[in-house]
Protein backbone atom coordinates (compact mmCIF):
# COMPACT_ATOMS: atom_id res chain seq x y z
CA UNK A 1 0.00 0.00 0.00
CA UNK A 2 1.17 3.73 -0.84
CA UNK A 3 -1.14 6.33 0.08
CA UNK A 4 -0.56 9.86 -1.24
CA UNK A 5 -0.80 11.75 1.86
CA UNK A 6 0.59 15.12 -0.14
CA UNK A 7 -2.44 15.32 -2.29
CA UNK A 8 -4.71 18.64 -1.61
CA UNK A 9 -8.27 17.58 -0.87
CA UNK A 10 -10.41 20.86 -0.96
CA UNK A 11 -12.62 20.37 2.40
CA UNK A 12 -14.61 24.27 1.70
CA UNK A 13 -17.66 23.90 0.70
CA UNK A 14 -18.36 20.29 2.96
CA UNK A 15 -19.84 21.72 5.88
CA UNK A 16 -16.49 21.26 7.62
CA UNK A 17 -15.77 22.65 11.29
CA UNK A 18 -11.87 22.93 10.40
CA UNK A 19 -12.57 24.99 7.30
CA UNK A 20 -16.65 26.41 6.56
CA UNK A 21 -17.15 27.99 10.05
CA UNK A 22 -14.28 30.74 10.36
CA UNK A 23 -16.31 33.60 9.72
CA UNK A 24 -18.97 32.23 12.22
CA UNK A 25 -16.12 31.77 15.26
CA UNK A 26 -14.77 35.47 14.60
CA UNK A 27 -11.92 34.50 12.27
CA UNK A 28 -11.08 36.21 8.35
CA UNK A 29 -13.16 34.04 5.75
CA UNK A 30 -9.35 32.61 4.42
CA UNK A 31 -7.94 32.08 7.42
CA UNK A 32 -5.72 28.80 7.05
CA UNK A 33 -6.70 26.54 10.08
CA UNK A 34 -4.32 24.58 12.09
CA UNK A 35 -6.80 24.14 14.97
CA UNK A 36 -9.24 21.29 15.45
CA UNK A 37 -8.02 17.82 15.70
CA UNK A 38 -9.25 16.49 12.81
CA UNK A 39 -6.65 15.53 9.55
CA UNK A 40 -6.94 17.01 5.96
CA UNK A 41 -6.55 13.04 4.80
CA UNK A 42 -8.76 10.60 3.43
CA UNK A 43 -9.61 7.68 5.83
CA UNK A 44 -8.43 4.41 4.58
CA UNK A 45 -9.74 2.95 1.27
CA UNK A 46 -11.68 -0.15 2.68
CA UNK A 47 -13.44 2.09 5.45
CA UNK A 48 -14.77 4.01 2.18
CA UNK A 49 -15.88 1.00 0.46
CA UNK A 50 -17.35 -0.48 3.36
CA UNK A 51 -19.36 2.60 3.79
CA UNK A 52 -20.31 2.73 0.24
CA UNK A 53 -21.32 -0.70 0.35
CA UNK A 54 -23.51 0.02 3.06
CA UNK A 55 -24.84 3.27 1.74
CA UNK A 56 -25.69 1.08 -1.09
CA UNK A 57 -28.34 -0.62 0.53
CA UNK A 58 -30.35 2.14 1.16
CA UNK A 59 -32.06 1.48 4.51
CA UNK A 60 -30.41 3.35 7.40
CA UNK A 61 -32.67 1.47 10.33
CA UNK A 62 -31.40 1.23 14.29
CA UNK A 63 -28.78 -1.52 15.44
CA UNK A 64 -26.77 -2.75 18.23
CA UNK A 65 -23.37 -4.43 17.97
CA UNK A 66 -22.59 -7.91 17.81
CA UNK A 67 -19.85 -10.08 18.36
CA UNK A 68 -18.15 -9.73 15.10
CA UNK A 69 -17.77 -6.05 16.08
CA UNK A 70 -16.43 -6.59 19.06
CA UNK A 71 -13.72 -9.28 17.81
CA UNK A 72 -12.28 -6.89 15.45
CA UNK A 73 -11.80 -4.58 19.01
CA UNK A 74 -10.35 -6.94 21.06
CA UNK A 75 -7.67 -8.24 18.05
CA UNK A 76 -7.01 -4.64 17.91
CA UNK A 77 -5.79 -3.68 21.31
CA UNK A 78 -4.49 -6.91 21.62
CA UNK A 79 -1.98 -6.54 18.75
CA UNK A 80 -1.50 -3.16 19.24
CA UNK A 81 -1.24 -2.88 22.94
CA UNK A 82 -0.98 -5.40 24.89
CA UNK A 83 -4.56 -4.94 26.70
CA UNK A 84 -7.13 -7.79 26.80
CA UNK A 85 -10.87 -6.20 26.78
CA UNK A 86 -13.49 -8.29 27.07
CA UNK A 87 -17.04 -8.30 25.55
CA UNK A 88 -19.04 -6.73 28.81
CA UNK A 89 -16.82 -4.28 29.21
CA UNK A 90 -17.41 -2.48 26.42
CA UNK A 91 -20.24 0.53 25.93
CA UNK A 92 -20.72 2.44 22.59
CA UNK A 93 -21.32 6.21 22.98
CA UNK A 94 -21.50 8.89 20.45
CA UNK A 95 -17.88 10.12 21.45
CA UNK A 96 -15.60 10.49 24.05
CA UNK A 97 -16.09 14.23 25.59
CA UNK A 98 -19.75 12.68 25.75
CA UNK A 99 -18.38 9.64 27.74
CA UNK A 100 -16.46 12.11 29.80
CA UNK A 101 -19.21 14.09 31.01
CA UNK A 102 -21.24 11.06 31.30
CA UNK A 103 -18.85 9.83 34.08
CA UNK A 104 -18.30 12.98 35.17
CA UNK A 105 -22.58 12.53 36.09
CA UNK A 106 -22.43 9.36 37.03
CA UNK A 107 -19.87 9.16 39.76
CA UNK A 108 -20.12 12.59 41.32
CA UNK A 109 -22.69 14.58 42.73
CA UNK A 110 -23.37 18.41 42.13
CA UNK A 111 -20.70 20.44 43.55
CA UNK A 112 -18.16 17.99 43.93
CA UNK A 113 -14.66 17.85 42.94
CA UNK A 114 -12.99 16.28 39.59
CA UNK A 115 -9.23 16.66 38.99
CA UNK A 116 -7.47 17.64 35.72
CA UNK A 117 -3.92 18.88 34.77
CA UNK A 118 -3.12 21.64 33.05
CA UNK A 119 -2.36 22.89 30.44
CA UNK A 120 -5.16 20.29 29.16
CA UNK A 121 -7.69 19.60 26.56
CA UNK A 122 -10.12 22.30 27.31
CA UNK A 123 -13.58 20.22 27.06
CA UNK A 124 -12.57 18.54 30.33
CA UNK A 125 -13.00 21.89 32.46
CA UNK A 126 -15.81 22.80 30.44
CA UNK A 127 -17.74 19.97 30.56
CA UNK A 128 -16.77 19.26 34.85
CA UNK A 129 -18.08 23.24 35.30
CA UNK A 130 -21.15 23.21 33.05
CA UNK A 131 -22.12 19.70 34.75
CA UNK A 132 -22.09 21.80 38.42
CA UNK A 133 -18.85 20.32 39.75
CA UNK A 134 -16.14 21.70 41.28
CA UNK A 135 -12.67 21.89 38.97
CA UNK A 136 -9.17 21.28 41.18
CA UNK A 137 -6.50 21.29 38.92
CA UNK A 138 -3.05 20.18 39.66
CA UNK A 139 -1.14 21.79 37.09
CA UNK A 140 1.72 20.00 34.78
CA UNK A 141 5.13 21.01 35.70
CA UNK A 142 7.52 22.46 32.89
CA UNK A 143 11.40 22.54 33.39
CA UNK A 144 13.86 21.88 30.73
CA UNK A 145 11.01 22.09 27.72
CA UNK A 146 9.54 19.26 29.24
CA UNK A 147 6.41 18.74 31.06
CA UNK A 148 5.54 16.16 34.11
CA UNK A 149 3.33 15.68 36.89
CA UNK A 150 3.72 16.84 40.21
CA UNK A 151 2.70 13.76 42.45
CA UNK A 152 2.80 15.64 45.68
CA UNK A 153 0.26 18.00 44.22
CA UNK A 154 -1.96 15.91 42.64
CA UNK A 155 -2.08 14.08 46.06
CA UNK A 156 -2.59 17.02 48.44
CA UNK A 157 -5.62 17.99 46.35
CA UNK A 158 -7.28 15.06 46.12
CA UNK A 159 -7.33 15.17 49.86
CA UNK A 160 -7.96 18.60 50.65
CA UNK A 161 -10.71 18.98 48.04
CA UNK A 162 -11.81 15.21 48.66
CA UNK A 163 -11.70 14.92 45.20
CA UNK A 164 -14.21 11.89 43.59
CA UNK A 165 -12.96 11.49 39.94
CA UNK A 166 -9.45 11.67 37.99
CA UNK A 167 -9.67 13.03 34.36
CA UNK A 168 -6.46 11.39 32.76
CA UNK A 169 -5.47 12.25 29.46
CA UNK A 170 -3.12 9.77 27.95
CA UNK A 171 -1.15 10.63 25.48
CA UNK A 172 -1.63 14.06 26.52
CA UNK A 173 -2.75 16.58 24.42
CA UNK A 174 -1.51 19.60 24.09
CA UNK A 175 1.82 19.16 25.30
CA UNK A 176 2.36 15.85 23.75
CA UNK A 177 3.54 13.79 26.41
CA UNK A 178 3.46 9.79 26.44
CA UNK A 179 3.19 8.46 29.95
CA UNK A 180 5.86 5.80 31.32
CA UNK A 181 4.69 2.81 33.05
CA UNK A 182 6.23 3.90 36.64
CA UNK A 183 4.52 7.29 35.98
CA UNK A 184 1.51 5.77 35.49
CA UNK A 185 1.49 3.23 38.49
CA UNK A 186 2.42 6.49 40.16
CA UNK A 187 -1.17 7.91 39.55
CA UNK A 188 -3.40 4.83 40.06
CA UNK A 189 -1.79 3.72 43.26
CA UNK A 190 -2.63 7.65 44.36
CA UNK A 191 -6.00 7.47 42.84
CA UNK A 192 -6.22 3.24 45.01
CA UNK A 193 -5.03 4.75 48.08
CA UNK A 194 -7.35 8.07 47.67
CA UNK A 195 -10.27 6.16 46.01
CA UNK A 196 -10.50 8.29 43.40
CA UNK A 197 -12.06 7.06 39.80
CA UNK A 198 -9.80 7.51 37.21
CA UNK A 199 -11.37 8.44 33.47
CA UNK A 200 -8.83 8.28 30.80
CA UNK A 201 -8.96 9.38 27.33
CA UNK A 202 -6.96 7.81 25.27
CA UNK A 203 -8.20 8.89 22.43
CA UNK A 204 -4.43 9.72 20.87
CA UNK A 205 -3.37 6.38 21.94
CA UNK A 206 -2.33 5.17 18.24
CA UNK A 207 -0.25 8.45 17.92
CA UNK A 208 3.01 7.64 19.73
CA UNK A 209 6.42 8.58 17.96
CA UNK A 210 9.29 6.19 17.87
CA UNK A 211 10.66 5.33 21.33
CA UNK A 212 7.61 5.58 23.09
CA UNK A 213 5.04 3.48 24.10
CA UNK A 214 1.67 3.92 24.63
CA UNK A 215 0.03 1.71 27.59
CA UNK A 216 -3.60 1.66 28.74
CA UNK A 217 -3.74 3.07 32.07
CA UNK A 218 -6.51 -0.04 32.98
CA UNK A 219 -4.16 -2.69 32.02
CA UNK A 220 -1.27 -1.84 34.42
CA UNK A 221 -3.26 -4.40 37.14
CA UNK A 222 -6.30 -5.42 37.99
CA UNK A 223 -6.88 -3.32 40.57
CA UNK A 224 -6.20 -0.07 38.10
CA UNK A 225 -8.76 -1.56 35.67
CA UNK A 226 -11.33 -2.00 38.70
CA UNK A 227 -11.35 1.94 38.94
CA UNK A 228 -10.90 2.68 35.00
CA UNK A 229 -12.88 3.87 32.84
CA UNK A 230 -11.07 3.68 28.97
CA UNK A 231 -12.78 6.20 26.26
CA UNK A 232 -10.93 5.07 22.74
CA UNK A 233 -12.37 5.52 19.27
CA UNK A 234 -11.12 5.52 16.19
CA UNK A 235 -12.47 9.26 15.39
CA UNK A 236 -8.61 10.47 15.67
CA UNK A 237 -6.79 7.07 14.60
CA UNK A 238 -8.57 6.93 11.25
CA UNK A 239 -10.17 10.31 10.70
CA UNK A 240 -13.50 9.41 11.33
CA UNK A 241 -14.75 12.59 13.95
CA UNK A 242 -17.97 13.23 12.02
CA UNK A 243 -19.20 9.65 11.96
CA UNK A 244 -19.65 9.77 16.18
CA UNK A 245 -18.48 6.47 17.32
CA UNK A 246 -16.02 5.69 20.15
CA UNK A 247 -15.71 2.24 22.78
CA UNK A 248 -15.84 2.94 26.09
CA UNK A 249 -14.11 0.04 28.38
CA UNK A 250 -15.31 -0.20 32.24
CA UNK A 251 -14.37 -3.74 33.74
CA UNK A 252 -15.56 -2.87 37.12
CA UNK A 253 -19.28 -4.12 37.01
CA UNK A 254 -20.50 -1.39 39.61
CA UNK A 255 -18.85 1.54 37.65
CA UNK A 256 -20.38 0.24 34.17
CA UNK A 257 -24.15 -0.15 35.34
CA UNK A 258 -23.80 3.41 37.02
CA UNK A 259 -22.22 4.73 33.52
CA UNK A 260 -25.07 2.93 31.66
CA UNK A 261 -28.03 4.21 34.18
CA UNK A 262 -26.62 7.68 33.28
CA UNK A 263 -26.32 6.95 30.03
CA UNK A 264 -29.79 5.91 29.57
CA UNK A 265 -31.02 9.40 30.95
CA UNK A 266 -29.23 11.23 27.99
CA UNK A 267 -31.86 9.48 25.59
CA UNK A 268 -28.81 8.16 23.83
CA UNK A 269 -29.55 4.05 23.09
CA UNK A 270 -28.86 3.26 19.42
CA UNK A 271 -25.19 3.67 17.95
CA UNK A 272 -24.92 5.26 14.17
CA UNK A 273 -25.15 2.70 11.92
CA UNK A 274 -22.22 4.31 9.44
CA UNK A 275 -20.22 4.76 12.45
CA UNK A 276 -20.01 1.07 13.36
CA UNK A 277 -19.69 0.11 9.66
CA UNK A 278 -16.81 2.81 9.29
CA UNK A 279 -15.24 1.83 12.65
CA UNK A 280 -14.68 -2.12 12.25
CA UNK A 281 -13.42 -1.52 8.86
CA UNK A 282 -11.09 1.00 10.04
CA UNK A 283 -9.95 -1.66 13.11
CA UNK A 284 -10.17 -4.70 10.86
CA UNK A 285 -8.22 -3.12 7.80
CA UNK A 286 -6.71 0.35 8.61
CA UNK A 287 -3.40 -0.94 10.20
CA UNK A 288 -1.45 -0.87 6.97
CA UNK A 289 -3.06 2.79 6.13
CA UNK A 290 -2.17 4.12 9.46
CA UNK A 291 1.46 2.97 9.65
CA UNK A 292 1.91 4.90 6.47
CA UNK A 293 0.36 7.77 8.30
CA UNK A 294 2.37 7.53 11.20
CA UNK A 295 5.45 8.03 9.18
CA UNK A 296 4.05 10.55 7.26
CA UNK A 297 2.89 13.11 10.37
CA UNK A 298 6.94 11.90 11.95
CA UNK A 299 8.20 13.72 8.63
CA UNK A 300 6.14 16.62 9.13
CA UNK A 301 7.22 16.83 12.70
CA UNK A 302 11.28 17.03 11.41
CA UNK A 303 10.32 19.23 8.82
CA UNK A 304 8.70 21.95 11.33
CA UNK A 305 11.54 21.45 13.80
CA UNK A 306 13.92 22.33 11.31
CA UNK A 307 11.72 25.27 9.72
CA UNK A 308 11.24 26.69 12.85
CA UNK A 309 14.63 26.32 13.88
CA UNK A 310 15.89 28.14 10.89
CA UNK A 311 13.38 30.60 10.37
CA UNK A 312 11.49 31.48 14.14
CA UNK A 313 14.34 30.30 16.47
CA UNK A 314 12.47 32.30 19.21
CA UNK A 315 9.65 30.20 19.32
CA UNK A 316 10.33 27.28 21.81
CA UNK A 317 9.34 24.07 20.17
CA UNK A 318 7.94 21.54 23.24
CA UNK A 319 9.83 18.12 21.75
CA UNK A 320 6.27 15.61 21.45
CA UNK A 321 6.24 11.72 21.93
CA UNK A 322 2.65 11.38 20.95
CA UNK A 323 -0.31 12.89 19.05
CA UNK A 324 -0.29 15.23 15.72
CA UNK A 325 0.12 18.20 17.39
CA UNK A 326 2.78 20.74 18.52
CA UNK A 327 2.60 23.18 21.62
CA UNK A 328 4.75 25.93 20.57
CA UNK A 329 5.70 28.62 23.31
CA UNK A 330 5.92 32.50 21.98
CA UNK A 331 6.90 33.90 25.24
CA UNK A 332 10.25 35.12 23.99
CA UNK A 333 8.45 37.85 22.01
CA UNK A 334 7.01 39.56 25.27
CA UNK A 335 3.01 40.05 23.75
CA UNK A 336 0.29 39.49 25.87
CA UNK A 337 -2.24 36.41 25.29
CA UNK A 338 -4.44 38.28 23.11
CA UNK A 339 -1.62 40.30 21.77
CA UNK A 340 -0.12 37.22 20.43
CA UNK A 341 -3.33 35.87 19.35
CA UNK A 342 -4.33 38.49 17.16
CA UNK A 343 -0.83 38.14 15.39
CA UNK A 344 -1.07 34.70 14.41
CA UNK A 345 -4.94 35.33 13.21
CA UNK A 346 -4.31 39.14 11.57
CA UNK A 347 -0.62 39.04 10.52
CA UNK A 348 -0.40 35.45 9.44
CA UNK A 349 -3.79 34.74 8.55
CA UNK A 350 -3.54 31.19 10.54
CA UNK A 351 -5.77 29.52 13.04
CA UNK A 352 -4.46 27.73 15.82
CA UNK A 353 -5.55 26.85 19.17
CA UNK A 354 -4.76 29.89 21.37
CA UNK A 355 -2.81 28.23 24.64
CA UNK A 356 -4.80 29.97 27.39
CA UNK A 357 -7.97 27.74 26.50
CA UNK A 358 -6.29 24.98 27.51
CA UNK A 359 -6.10 26.27 31.32
CA UNK A 360 -3.38 26.77 33.28
CA UNK A 361 0.54 26.83 32.02
CA UNK A 362 -0.96 27.69 28.97
CA UNK A 363 -0.22 31.46 28.70
CA UNK A 364 2.28 32.17 25.71
CA UNK A 365 1.68 29.06 23.73
CA UNK A 366 -0.06 27.98 20.57
CA UNK A 367 -0.92 24.59 19.69
CA UNK A 368 -0.71 23.56 15.85
CA UNK A 369 -1.92 20.69 13.64
CA UNK A 370 0.45 18.95 11.55
CA UNK A 371 -1.80 16.13 9.98
CA UNK A 372 -2.23 18.00 7.06
CA UNK A 373 -0.04 17.66 3.36
CA UNK A 374 3.77 19.02 3.99
CA UNK A 375 2.91 22.22 1.44
CA UNK A 376 -0.08 22.94 2.93
CA UNK A 377 1.85 23.05 6.46
CA UNK A 378 5.08 24.66 4.79
CA UNK A 379 2.53 27.69 3.53
CA UNK A 380 1.24 28.01 7.29
CA UNK A 381 5.11 27.97 8.54
CA UNK A 382 5.89 30.24 6.00
CA UNK A 383 2.88 32.61 7.20
CA UNK A 384 3.99 32.26 10.96
CA UNK A 385 7.73 33.57 10.04
CA UNK A 386 6.70 36.15 7.98
CA UNK A 387 4.23 37.69 10.32
CA UNK A 388 7.00 37.51 12.96
CA UNK A 389 10.14 38.34 11.59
Amino acid sequence: MSINFDEIIDRRGTSCLKYDFAVERGYPKDVLPFWVADMDFRAPVPVIDALAARTAHGIFGYTQIKDDYFNVLRDWFRTHHAWTVQRGELVITPGVVFAVATAIRAYTAPGEAVIIQQPVYYPFASMIRQNGRTLIDSPLQFADGRYSIDFADFEQKIIDHKVKLFILCSPHNPVGRVWTRAELEQLAAICLRRHVIVVADEIHEEFVRPGFRHIPFASLSADAAAITVTCTSPSKTFNLAGLQISNIFISNESLRRRFKEELSRTGYDEPNTLGLTGAKAAYEHGAPWLKELLAYIEENYAFTKEYLAAHLPKVKLIEPEGTYLIWMDFSAYGLSDKALNEKVIREANLWLDDGPIFGAGGSGFQRMNLACPRSTLQIGLECLAKAFA
